[in-house]
């Protein structure tokens, strides 16, 4: 199996559909995997590195990208709650952040450089504790 990154509204890299392949083996007979990515010592107090979401869908002869979401805290305190920061929808065809919503098609730059430092964090330092959760 593989990810479908052709044809997609962002430029979804041959190095991510990659990495997320590697973490879905033995996941194939699953209908769709959300994987969700966590700094453990992530904090509104200390910050590091956002929490992320990516759910994939699997039509049986590959995975469909249905969303990448990545949170931050937003207030201050005892009142900071984790919100949405990046929203990028592939299958609403929008892309969402603390501005408003947007045609997926006009995130291809913050796309592009979120990927790269998501890849990053995510293969070179491992700053990231993975779950997966199935339907």
């Amino acid at each position: 199996m593989k990810i479908k990154n052709d044809n997609l509204p962002l430029p979804v890299s041959p190095h991510f559909a990659l990495y997320l392949m590697s973490l879905l083996a033995g996941y194939e007979n699953e209908k769709a995997v959300t994987i969700n990515f966590r700094d453990p010592s992530y904090s509104a107090e200390t910050g590091g590195y956002h929490p992320v979401e990516v759910r994939l869908e699997n039509e049986g002869d590959g995975w469909r990208m249905v969303y990448i979401t990545d949170f931050t805290f937003v207030g201050s305190g005892y009142m900071a709650e984790l919100a949405k920061e990046l929203d990028f929808s592939f299958s609403d065809g929008v892309f969402q952040n603390l501005f408003g919503t947007f045609p997926i098609e006009q995130a291809v730059d913050i796309y592009q450089t979120w990927e790269a430092n998501f890849l990053f964090y995510a293969t070179v330092n491992q700053v990231f504790t993975l779950s997966f959760s199935t339907d």
